[in-house]
């Protein structure tokens, strides 16, 4: 099987040529975008572990006393947790 090829042209350079301060609040307001990414993953993240340890928590007899009640306790604050994230991030 022999690997696809293409040809790809070079980014797009804009026309005039960007000052530094221009650079800087381009390059700030990508950061912004990039930090708002990631707390979003976190919640997603947090959401997943909330899920899953609720699963635990309910799951009955076939796991430990203090496994469940841990999954419990993670469970509630994962769901806090992912909450404040949200209201912080909404407020940036």
């Amino acid at each position: 099987m022999t690997p696809a090829l293409a040809v790809v042209t070079d980014i797009e350079r804009p026309t005039k040529k960007e000052t530094l301060s221009e650079r800087i609040r381009r390059l700030q307001a990508e950061a912004k975008d990039l930090a708002r990414e990631h707390v979003q993953a976190l919640e997603t993240a947090l959401d997943e572990v909330e899920k899953l340890a609720a699963e635990i928590a309910n799951g009955g007899e076939a796991y430990p006393p203090g496994v469940r009640d841990i999954a419990m306790r993670l469970a509630e604050e994962s769901h806090l947790k992912a909450q404040s994230l949200g209201a912080l991030a909404g407020r940036a």
